[in-house]
């Protein structure tokens, strides 16, 4: 009997397998055998998920509930079920983050010197000091908001930190009165208490709330609490009316920040009557409110990761330097000889930036093109392009304006570029530009050359230092050719559908993934098995699933490397039994996108972009990358190696949707595969210093 492989059965929903991984967050922060800060570290992230999870994911299913929108996914939930799910589940992990920052983390924090202090517990000296504080740096910033029938209640910033206030008039004796003081973003979180503790400091909210008296002068405040609203941020663009992108942009930007309000957080010692108020104000359901013990917005607490305490954080590492590049006497002549592969953060991102920048000096160099989906906020990148373009290069910016959450952060370069004299394109309408690419075309000897670094992470020299990623650069011709027309496509009227060697989405991408899996099938047996081996952040798309499941219901082993969303289900009886998943957190976020593919004499490996998620193989430009470099093709194969032999940091999901902790086989060394690239990385530094 065949199987139906469109069964709601089969799949997990992707909201609620997002929130597993969210919970894997937490647990890091569980994790005694990380230093104290970044333990912080780990609960801030899982704020900071949660903060964006609303905004977009929680903000979409409420919009297909008012719509009425039937189209139900792989999965087959409803809408309001994964609402009442999400709702559940959040509950329960947000009161386990407050359980570990109040009752474990903090107070080992203490001990070691750093110390949120509560303003009742200061020196009168102290509060002198902050009293005269808060009057000259504080009180002119604040705006209280009064709320009655002739002052409707403030169209607050999402993600902004308020003070509800109800205030009595002494004199009139009336009923309570109400305001809301919003807490400027401008002001610092966290304030730096005098006293022999360098490390003692005070919320800034509980500096606030002791000097109420001097907003509200001759009222008596009845009480105060904290409260936090989360604002639908999603997009609706209708891209093929918009004259300008870059306009169409900015206009949604000012429409995001008044976005429906789709969930409240609140201190849990707020009083009732202050609770129903705020309920009652943004329309929302009990599911939709939070009550919080201890702080709002733990994402905030990131800043106490800053603070000059070596021994409470990861110790530092140094980048390895690539020995190809250092012993060339140009990146452009290291990369003639061979093709290189650099592996965040554990080999050096300054390869990818020095390449840029001396392409920006090269007289030979004549263009210079690159897609820039996220960068950094002083990008030596983005330097290196406007001293090209002063210099009568031609460089060509492809900017993703709908890189979600950097929208103002690209509008800023895409200005700045211009003005610099280099040629800048927003991408095709209807598409995000998601793919990673520079191309620097070159005079040499009589002939154009051109070199193409491609990677699986972004151009971003702070968040190569966080991420795991892996970056490629080749001056082969068929790959030099296919980037010009990809960049031809992405700039001008291009309606090129045949690709050399790259996989294009949503040209040949899923077309393409889709035909070697057939392979490992077709040529799958006992005597000479095929094997599928992927790494990724997402697994959502249910076609890509069918295929892996149609694999394994051949015998074909697939072993998947999901850091986050996974809606594949393993281990079911007749489908997936020759399926493993396993999801790798830890120091570094995983984020290389890797496709292997072995089966009878014939191994294949991609790189790129692209998840298997509708949108990334439907909706965006991504590009996929062959290794065909035997040396570095073995090098992509230890890597996976290395993360399917993890028995630390990786997890196993189970056909239940429980994510597991790997067990380690007797005898078996224990191996943090991110601890392992560290060492090799050490190594690889120390063998370089001796040479040089």
């Amino acid at each position: 009997m065949a199987v139906n492989l469109k069964n709601p059965n089969l799949y997990f929903n992707r909201e609620l397998s997002w929130l597993k991984f969210n919970e894997r967050v937490l647990e890091e922060a569980m994790d005694s055998s990380h230093p104290l800060l970044e333990r912080m570290k780990f609960l801030s992230i899982f704020s900071s998920n949660l903060d964006e999870f609303f905004m977009i994911r929680v903000a979409g299913l409420k919009e297909q509930i008012a719509a009425d929108i039937h189209e139900l996914p792989a999965d087959g939930m409803r809408p309001d079920e994964v609402l009442d799910e999400i709702g559940k589940k959040v509950h329960h992990d947000v009161s386990k983050q407050s359980r570990i920052l109040l009752e474990d983390v903090l107070p080992k924090l203490r001990k070691k010197g750093i110390r949120i202090r509560y303003y009742n517990t200061l020196t009168s000296s102290q509060k002198e000091e902050l009293r005269v504080y808060f009057k000259e740096k504080i009180f002119p910033v604040l705006t209280p908001l009064a709320i009655d029938p002739s002052h409707p209640f403030p169209a607050l910033r999402s993600l902004g930190l308020n003070i509800f206030i109800e205030l009595r008039d002494p004199i009139q004796r009336k009923e309570p009165k109400v305001a809301v003081l919003p807490i400027p973003a401008i002001l610092p979180r966290f304030i730096p208490l005098s006293g022999k503790n360098p490390g003692d400091h005070l919320l800034l909210e509980d500096l606030i709330k002791p000097h109420l008296d001097m907003l509200f002068p001759n009222m008596k405040i009845l009480n105060a609490n904290i409260f936090r609203i989360t604002r639908n941020a999603d997009f609706d663009l209708s891209e093929a009316e918009a004259d300008d992108l870059l306009k169409l942009i900015e206009k949604e930007l000012r429409k995001r920040r008044l976005g429906t309000v789709i969930r409240l957080e609140v201190a849990d010692k707020i009083h009732p009557d202050s609770r129903k108020f705020l309920q009652e104000i943004t329309g929302l359901s009990e599911r939709g409110i939070f009550d919080i013990s201890g702080p709002l917005d733990l994402a905030a607490f990131i800043y106490l990761t800053g603070l000059d305490s070596p021994s409470l954080k990861d110790a530092p590492f140094t980048p390895a330097l690539n020995p190809y590049i250092t012993r060339s006497s140009s990146i452009f002549s290291a990369i003639r000889k061979r093709d290189i592969m650099l592996y965040h953060p554990y080999e050096s991102f300054h390869h990818v930036v020095d390449l840029i920048q001396e392409a920006a000096k090269d007289r030979k160099v004549l263009a210079i093109k690159i897609t820039l989906y996220r960068t950094s906020g002083k990008s030596p990148i983005v330097a290196s392009m406007k001293e090209a373009a002063a210099s009568g290069k031609q460089v060509t910016a492809l900017i993703e304006l709908k890189a979600r959450f950097d929208e103002e952060n690209n509008i800023v370069w895409a200005k700045q570029l211009e003005r610099e004299g280099v040629n800048v394109v927003y991408g095709l309408l209807g598409l995000k530009t998601h793919c990673k690419i520079l191309m620097i075309v070159r005079q040499e000897e009589g002939m154009i050359r051109r070199y193409v670094h491609m990677s699986t992470g972004n151009y971003n020299d702070k968040t190569a230092k966080l991420y795991t990623d892996i970056g490629f650069m080749t001056c082969d011709e068929d790959i030099g050719k296919d980037a010009s027309d990809l960049f031809n496509l992405l700039t001008g009227y291009s309606r090129q559908n045949k690709w050399r060697k790259l996989f294009l989405a949503p040209h040949n991408l899923r077309s393409n993934l889709v035909s070697m899996i057939q392979e490992t099938i077709t040529h799958h047996s006992k005597s000479n098995p095929s094997q599928i081996r992927m790494v990724m952040n997402s697994l959502v798309d249910p076609g890509m699933i069918q295929w892996l499941y149609k694999a394994s219901m051949k015998g074909v082993k697939v072993d998947l490397v999901v850091r986050g969303i996974c809606c594949l289900k393993p281990g079911v009886k007749g489908v997936s039994e020759n399926i493993r998943v396993r999801s790798i957190v830890g120091r570094f976020l995983e984020h290389p996108r890797i496709f292997h593919f072995k089966y009878g004499d014939t191994e294949k490996i991609h790189l790129g972009s692209a998840d298997l998620m509708q949108r990334n193989l439907n909706r965006r430009v991504e590009t996929v990358f062959p290794i065909e470099n035997p040396d570095l093709m073995a090098r992509v194969c230890s890597i996976l190696d290395a993360m399917l032999e993890d028995n630390v940091k990786a997890r196993s999901l189970d056909v239940d949707g429980a994510y597991n902790r790997v067990e380690t086989e007797k005898n078996r060394p224990r191996l943090n595969v991110q601890e392992y690239f560290l060492e090799i990385a050490k190594e690889q530094s120390q063998q370089i210093d001796t040479i040089s």
